[in-house]
């Protein structure tokens, strides 16, 4: 074994973070070894879920407090005085510990600060006989990115830790003064260009539903911490896919709003400053178990995002009136629901072709809804090339200069993919916005119809489609994000639905895979298929799910629109005897 001595200067900095990190928790909540899943997991070894373990470490009242609420309930719960706020958030503390320790989802636990915040929530409550805000005593996680004063937003890399945030980022600032209490930062990827939350500082996070599959990225933690109820809020970017993947892998809602509706700034600096506004903008957005919670959270952000974020600007979020149809665009007020099967690239394996077709054939049924078929437009085959030339615009020389302060190398998945090169020129940057104004263009014709007189319409409401082109893929084999942050690129406010999970007659076993394939990267995705290069059976039981799109700007009408589509889902389960 080598000595300390010997360590690099990312080492010895990874092994104090993670020091650091094992003593944020109580040794009371150690999970006992017959509970910790094995290391690696084996596919010999059987069903790799480790969901159904909390509840069997966490005493019945924790249980209680923890799965059987949603945002509303819980916090009128703890409003009503029915439960403590410290109670509340003690439960979920545990909980979250209990989560780290199967799946390793958390770079920073904030238990101690999280139960002396609640402390105070109550405290507040008694001496004022209200709540704080409308989300008083809300547990939630964010990604680490996120500034938390006092608290390093390392993302994994070594060159950032022990180097605390001076101050919140304005989207946590907004969360607090709702009364809403953040437990925990959760990990990324390295370099936050991967879709396994993976780094040489914390290490790999683990996919709860199923420990052999990927748990996503970049918002790899939260998506594992919602799916786990180590929080009931969670607070992800997206650029690429990085709210909608990790929801579609760990089973959970996921909403990536348009740029402007929540306030992005307070990040760690992983580029130059100032590079996102003059390439693409990432957004940040909300992780949920339900679009109920979705949108009652929204409900609260949205209109006061103006008010924390220069970037950002006035909305409004009113609440769903069930009593009354949802107005579309079609006669008499329909819904229009467009389906796209294809971003021209990667043609759906099975399984996600099979759950897009189910998902339109409820919609069908429905009364106020009209489903279409929507061709694949020129643009959106074209938009993922643009994509990889506007997210690359510093030529990654900042973030080659924060791996090598310390000597960090890359990890395995990154090193090939990642390379430091020239920054881009102030006129090839001129020209990708242009192209980037040019696809827009061309997709602004997917969405309307003129006629005679040169009035237009709207085609549909909403698209669906799916998240990725193949199921949730074992670690490291993600394949696609073409299906996500093309919606990145157009400023496209999207948001990702579990529908079901994955069954046998799902593997279609023995069955190849017809067709052609529609060039290289969809014969990386055929890979996922082919009964040469994978066992299918490593899908079973892992959550299949579909993508909610609507034009730029209308959040709100996502929400909607989002809440509709869940709802038919649903029924159409609950009608069927199938488990919801």
């Amino acid at each position: 074994m080598e000595s300390v001595s010997s360590e690099s200067p990312w080492q010895a900095i990874a092994r104090r973070k993670q020091a650091n990190r094992d003593a944020c928790i109580p040794s009371q909540w150690r999970i006992p070894l017959a509970h910790l899943p094995k290391d690696p997991p084996c596919f010999e070894d059987g069903p790799q879920s480790v969901l159904h373990v909390p509840a069997a470490v966490l005493s019945a009242e924790e249980v209680e407090i923890t799965e059987n609420y949603n945002i509303s309930t819980l916090v009128a719960a703890i409003v009503r005085k029915e439960l403590l706020a410290e109670t509340v958030i003690s439960a979920f503390c545990h909980r979250a510990a209990v989560a780290h320790q199967l799946t390793n989802c958390l770079t920073e636990p904030l238990f101690a600060q999280a139960v002396e915040r609640a402390r105070f929530l109550d405290q507040y409550m008694e001496e004022h006989g209200m709540p704080l805000g409308p989300l008083h005593g809300l547990p939630v996680s964010v990604k680490d990115t996120f500034d938390i004063k006092g608290v390093d937003s390392s993302t994994g890399l070594a060159s950032l830790c022990f180097k605390p945030a001076e101050k919140n980022a304005p989207l946590v600032d907004l969360l607090l003064s709702l009364g809403a209490v953040v437990v925990a930062k959760t990990n990324v990827p390295q370099t936050l260009s991967s879709l396994d939350s993976v780094n040489n500082v914390f290490g790999r996070t683990m996919n709860p539903v199923n420990r052999l599959c990927t748990a996503g990225g970049s918002s790899g933690g939260e998506g594992v911490m919602v799916a786990m109820r180590g929080s009931l809020l969670g607070i992800g970017t997206d650029l690429g896919g990085s709210i909608r993947i990790p929801a579609m892998v760990n089973g959970v809602f996921g909403f990536k709003p348009s740029n402007s509706r929540l306030p992005y700034g307070g990040q760690a600096v992983l580029v130059p400053e100032g590079m996102c506004r003059i390439g693409v903008q990432p957004v940040a957005g909300p992780l949920a178990q339900s679009m109920e919670d979705i949108n009652l959270v929204m409900k609260e952000l949205v209109p006061r995002a103006s008010l924390y974020g220069e970037d950002c600007v006035f909305g409004e979020w009113a609440d769903t009136d069930a009593s009354r149809p949802l107005q579309g665009s079609g006669p008499d007020g329909q819904v229009v629901i467009g389906v796209l099967r294809s971003d021209g690239n990667c043609t759906l394996l099975p399984p996600v072709d099979r759950v897009l077709s189910e998902v339109a054939s409820n919609l069908s049924e429905h009364p106020n809804i009209t489903v279409v078929e929507v061709p694949t437009p020129t643009a959106w085959m074209q938009a993922q090339s643009a994509m990889n030339e506007l997210i690359a615009i510093d030529g990654g020389v900042h973030m080659g200069q924060l791996l090598d302060s310390t000597g960090e190398p890359l990890v395995p998945w990154v090193k090939p993919r990642f390379k430091v090169g020239e920054p881009c020129s102030l006129t090839r940057l001129a020209e990708l916005q242009a192209w980037r104004s040019q696809l827009e263009l061309e997709m602004l014709q997917m969405w309307t119809d003129t006629d005679q007189y040169g009035r237009k319409s709207r085609k549909f409401d909403a698209i669906i489609c799916s998240v990725a082109p193949h199921p949730v893929p074992e670690i490291e084999r993600f394949n696609s994000l073409g299906y996500t942050s093309s919606f990145v690129l157009f400023d496209y406010p999207a948001g990702t639905i579990p529908v079901r999970n994955l069954t046998e007659e799902d593997l279609d076993l023995g069955q190849a895979l017809g067709g052609q394939s529609l060039g290289v990267w969809d014969d990386h995705c055929r890979e996922l298929w082919d009964e040469r290069t994978v066992n299918r059976k490593v899908y079973l039981g892992t959550p299949l799910s579909i993508q909610v799109v609507v034009p730029r700007l209308e959040d709100e009408r996502l929400g909607k629109f989002m809440a509709l589509i869940d709802g038919v889902i649903k029924s159409h389960k609950s009608s069927s005897g199938l488990p919801g």
